[in-house]
Order: structure tokens, then C-alpha cells, then sequence
């Protein structure tokens, strides 16, 4: 039945990776060969981990900087608004120009005819953003680590 077609099975493929000794050689000196390779790559270009930086007082900002300076946001949710209201009244005196836009193609088209001055802030949800510069695009982020 059942065991004598398996071991009938298991003693063919032996007597053909006895006769083809190079092809089996091959298919366990390759892997092996790519994990040397690896791990060889991996070392020469170690993860490099970054110190805390120590609290430190930049003195106060120079407001003249932001003279008419323009905020677009989108997409225009309560949450956005409260902390786009948050950022331009709270820690500035004059307030800068905050503007929504319905969709992120509104935002794109409105930057291109903005001034330099103008920086777009897509937010993807409550706690992540994407900001949108002129001709570039920056994640937020506190700490990258090495891709």
C-alpha cells in the first residue's frame, strides 16, 4: 500500500541525488553562500543607534520670520481645526494664516500658487500628519532609525 509506494518514492529520490552530486552539492552550498553573504552585508553596515540629546534653551523664536506666513490644512476635520486653531494662536501673538482645503489636490494646486511661504499640513489621522512644502514632501517624525 501506502508505505511501500513512499519508501519506493524516498529510495528513488536518494539514488538520484547520488548521481547528480553536483546539482545536490549546489542546492545546499547556495543558501548557504547568500546567508554568509547576509550576514557579511550586515555587519559592514551596522545599525547605528542615536544618544538622547540633552534639553537644551534655544532662546526665543524670531517672529519677524513669519510675517504673512500661510498654513493650508486638509483634511478639514474638528480635530484638525482645533489644532491648527491651536497652532496659530496659542504660540504666536499675531496668529498665522491658517487655511483648509476640502482635498489634498485643493492643497497641491493652492501651494503652487502660494507664495514660498506657505507650507501644506495633510493629516492621514488624529496622531499622524504628512507636511507639504513647496515641490517636496517631509514625514513627521521625532526618531528615524536606518531603513
Amino acid at each position: 500500500g501506502v508505505w511501500r509506494q513512499t519508501r519506493a518514492l524516498l529510495f528513488k529520490n536518494c539514488l538520484i541525488k547520488c548521481r547528480t552530486k553536483k546539482s545536490s552539492v549546489q542546492e545546499v552550498l547556495f543558501p548557504l553562500f547568500f546567508l554568509f553573504w547576509l550576514i557579511l552585508m550586515s555587519m559592514m553596515h551596522p545599525h547605528r543607534n542615536y544618544g538622547e540629546v540633552a534639553n537644551t534653551n534655544l532662546g526665543t523664536l524670531d517672529t519677524s520670520m513669519l510675517v504673512n506666513f500661510v498654513i493650508g490644512y486638509t483634511p478639514p476635520t474638528r480635530m484638525a481645526r482645533e489644532i491648527m486653531k491651536k497652532v496659530a494662536f496659542d504660540n504666536f501673538e499675531d496668529g498665522i494664516i491658517t487655511e483648509e482645503y476640502l482635498s489634498e489636490e485643493e492643497l497641491q494646486e493652492a501651494s503652487a500658487f502660494k507664495p514660498s511661504n506657505f507650507v501644506g499640513v495633510v493629516f492621514n489621522d488624529a496622531m499622524s500628519y504628512q507636511l507639504r512644502f513647496p515641490d517636496s514632501v517631509a514625514m513627521s517624525s521625532i526618531y528615524t532609525e536606518s531603513r
